[in-house]
């Protein structure tokens, strides 16, 4: 009692005189005095504790420095008051306060207390005391620091000599609540700094935060696992050296085995069903979500072989083609396989399934095995799970069959590749062409012509978007494949394309039984080509139909946008498939979409001129239409009229809004009518991709120049591609460089060149030449006769050294002394 009365006295003052809290502050700041008895310098910083959060000012502009002073000789002595004073300095630097002031205030004490590096190295030196207490608080306190001045708490903590070990030792305690609240802190200090991720690294931080994960429950833990994974993302991204390290340490595999995934699979074995069919929360999409992020890192890393990544590459593709996972996680991993994937999509057999309706996912059906790439080419054509929810077109979905076109696009970068796959739409050589060779889900998503007689398949109109998507990939730059294309006859389209595609059977049951067809009179085949050109006049025809909606315009443009984007690219620089086009009635399709004078319409008189303008430009074969046939028709359109269509083309916002990364755009837009927004809020929609923006805006111009020729001039591009015109060009410059050396040389010979008057000269100098030549004969003939003398020398020296042997052989038989020296000498020679 005498305590507290003796300090109530002291704290009060003089009786009856009034005290303002500045006043007391003051008088607890000087009991932080080390003069004073440890009792008083705790129960003064108590009492500062809590009046640090009403006077947040008058504490830390009167005691902040006595705090840290204490905090410094006494925190480690007694841990009540090193918890008090923890707790004071992190209300003190609290920025999170909403009181008016607070923020800059927390800012301000922060700097005061990073002024230098003596305390961020006693708070990491503090975390070494095992009481929970002091090294919760130290955390608290070190996270708040970090939160406002993170590059100063960093720089210090490089430095710090307890550093390194007293933040490993935080993240194997045993106490739950100090190990979560020291992975937050981790995952503050390791922010942007490879140093200090390095340093981590190499005193085991992967082997600790993965402990915790599995300690954790792996994917299926909580918010913990979830802190620990994104630790350990922190430490490898962006980290070359901290990649490097951890593909050396026996954890790798542990990510396969986090998600259930064999590591050692072989590539003909499939997957375990445990894998493919798992129930999925937020928490777990969230855990696997960063499992995934990691994997998508080793694979992409420079320096390391296939086969150190074909367990990721395996289980991405896998989780993405064959497995019930949640669409954003499929989309996912697709999106972090690599560009120049070497993985032999065409090789691996998956075995995909397939939701029953009608069960809320409970219940899957396990389908027949297919190939990787099939499955791939599926998703993309018809969506995931065969096209069950295909007509809503949600963006993840969408998202998720843009990634597989990605995929697709990466894949068949290589011409061998490619030409395979247009080649296998080939019937086989020496067989009857009667019997055209199966259709593949691409070609018939290709073939299949417009409804035109109900309502529009929103899910069809997407498929045959996605299906010229693929093809394009397969034509663009390759004449090889042009050429095989324009054999393709795709033969009668029957059906649509639904759950009767190549592979998606049922495991417990055989494909459906083929229905019986009508005979029908026999038709000449038409070829791919021809197809689509008429498919091309059948939406243009549907699209022009005036009691159509604005919905169901805007759809039968998303179908026009996709015949004339794969046209486009397949008829560059390909004059036989122009001469094709043209031979179709190409020509009639493109010039009625040109003259309409609607502006609200850009999207498709934009493309019927770029269209327009490559067959001008690559019209070089013989036939019936030639580029004279062609000229009076944009004379007649108007070369500004077809020009100022593709710029307006370029101006839409459907075109510039399509990037590298993603190709998918809300819907509706925000211009469109409200009247028309029937879609669903997270629906989406496609009009191009990326390849095709690149491929557009790298050869309009060439295009709009185009027009301005005569039918009987050289186009702009001469008929040449881009790499021949380079060609030609360098060959160019060689040309012309070798004639201008030539030119010197001749201009030098001309100079040397020896006039008359200068024969005398010329004499002279022969006979120095003459001259010179005797006297390197005569020293030859010296060096030679030198040389002659050495080996006689040679011969008597061995001579003499022989007979010095056997004059000492006789000296020791007649048992007179030999010098050491000479014995030695012997030995050596011996």
């Amino acid at each position: 009692m005498d305590f507290f009365s003796q300090t109530y006295v002291a704290l009060r003052g003089p009786a009856g005189a009034p005290q303002t809290p500045a006043d007391t502050i003051g008088k607890l700041s000087d009991r932080l005095s080390p003069a004073t008895l440890l009792q008083d310098r705790r129960a003064a910083v108590l009492s500062l504790k809590g009046l640090s959060r009403d006077w947040k000012q008058d504490v830390g502009e009167r005691a902040l420095p006595g705090l840290l002073e204490t905090l410094y000789n006494d925190a480690e002595v007694d841990a009540e008051i090193g918890k008090a004073i923890l707790e004071t300095l992190d209300v003190l630097c609290d920025t999170e306060d909403s009181a008016p002031g607070s923020r800059e205030l927390g800012f301000k004490h922060t700097d005061v207390v990073l002024s230098s590096e003596k305390t961020v190295h006693f708070l990491f030196a503090l975390l070494k005391d095992n009481t929970f207490y002091t090294r919760f608080a130290t955390l608290q306190f070190l996270t708040t620091l970090l939160r406002n001045r993170r590059q100063a708490v960093q720089a210090f903590f490089l430095t710090a000599p307890a550093g390194p070990a007293s933040v490993i030792a935080i993240l194997e305690d045993k106490r739950e609540i100090i190990r979560n609240e020291g992975i937050s802190m981790v995952q503050a200090l390791i922010s942007q700094s490879p140093d200090i991720q390095k340093v981590l690294a190499f005193e085991g931080a992967f082997e600790k935060l993965f402990n915790t994960v599995t300690q954790e429950g792996g994917v299926d833990g909580g918010p913990v696992a979830q802190s620990a994974l994104t630790c350990v993302d922190g430490l490898l991204r962006f980290n070359s050296s901290n990649q490097s390290y951890f593909r050396e340490t026996p954890l790798p595999p542990a990510l396969c085995a986090l998600l259930q995934f064999p590591v050692s699979l072989e590539i003909h074995a499939t997957a375990p069903q445990e894998f493919a069919l798992q129930f999925w929360d937020e928490q777990k999409q969230a855990n696997t979500s960063l499992i995934v992020g990691i994997m998508g890192m080793l694979i992409g890393s420079k320096g390391h072989g296939v086969q150190e990544t074909l367990p990721f590459t395996r289980c991405l593709v896998e989780l993405a083609l064959a497995s019930n996972a949640p669409t954003p996680l499929k989309t996912q991993a697709l999106r972090l396989l690599p560009t120049n994937i070497n993985f032999p999509l065409s090789e691996i057999s998956l075995t995909p399934y397939i939701p029953v309706p009608e069960t809320n996912g409970e219940e899957w059906d396990r389908l027949e095995l297919a190939s990787a790439l099939d499955i791939l080419v599926e998703l993309a054509v018809q969506g995931e799970y065969n096209g069950q929810d295909a007509a809503k077109r949600t963006k993840e979905s969408l998202e998720l069959r843009s990634a597989a076109t990605n995929v697709f696009e990466n894949f068949v970068r290589k011409e061998e590749i490619r030409q395979a796959i247009v080649q296998s739409m080939l019937p086989p050589e020496g067989s009857d062409s009667a019997h055209p060779p199966r259709i593949t889900p691409l070609l018939h998503a290709l073939a299949t012509p417009p409804d035109t007689t109900s309502a529009l398949d929103l899910a069809q109109v997407t498929s045959t978007q996605f299906a010229t998507l693929l093809f394009s990939h397969l034509l663009r730059s390759s004449p090889r494949a042009k050429a095989s294309a324009r054999q393709i006859v795709p033969g009668p389209i029957q059906g649509t394309a639904g759950p009767s595609s190549s592979f998606f059977v049922p495991a417990d049951g055989g494909p459906p039984e083929p229905t019986p067809e009508a005979p029908e009179e026999e038709e000449e085949s038409q070829t791919l080509l021809q197809v689509l050109t008429e498919n091309l006049s059948l939406a243009l025809l549907s699209r022009s139909r005036t009691n159509t909606s604005d919905r169901e315009a805007r759809e039968w443009d998303r179908y026009v946008v996709s015949y004339l984007c794969l046209l486009s690219q397949w008829l560059w620089e390909d004059p036989k498939s122009v001469r094709d086009f043209l031979d179709a009635g190409g020509l009639n399709v493109l010039v009625d979409p040109i003259n309409q004078t609607s502006e609200l319409d850009s999207i498709v008189p934009g493309l019927c001129a770029f269209l327009l303008g490559v067959c001008y430009e690559y019209n070089r074969e013989p036939g019936e239409i030639t580029r004279s046939t062609i000229h009076p028709i944009i004379n007649r359109l108007s070369v500004d009229t077809l020009v100022g269509q593709m710029a307006r083309f370029r101006e839409d916002e459907r075109f510039k809004a399509v990037g590298p990364d993603s190709i998918v755009l809300p819907f509706p837009p925000p211009n469109m009518q409200l009247s028309t927004k029937l879609g669903a809020s997270n629906e989406g929609e496609i009009w191009f991709d990326w390849a095709f923006v690149d491929f557009w805006k790298s050869n309009y111009y060439t295009v709009q120049r185009g027009f301005s020729f005569e039918p009987d001039q050289l186009s702009s591009s001469s008929g040449q591609s881009a790499e021949s015109a380079m060609l030609i060009a360098s060959l160019r410059d060689v040309i012309r460089q070798q004639s201008s050396e030539i030119e010197d040389l001749q201009k030098r010979l001309r100079e040397f060149a020896v006039p008359s008057n200068d024969s005398q000269k010329v004499a002279e100098l022969q006979k120095q030449v003459d001259e010179l030549q005797s006297q390197l004969t005569v020293s030859d003939e010296k060096r030679k006769d030198l040389e002659k003398e050495q080996e006689d020398l040679l011969v008597l020296l061995d001579e003499v050294t022989s007979k010095r042997k056997k004059d000492k052989l006789r000296l020791r038989e007649a048992g007179l002394e030999v010098s050491d020296d000479e014995e030695a000498e012997d030995d050596e020679e011996a």
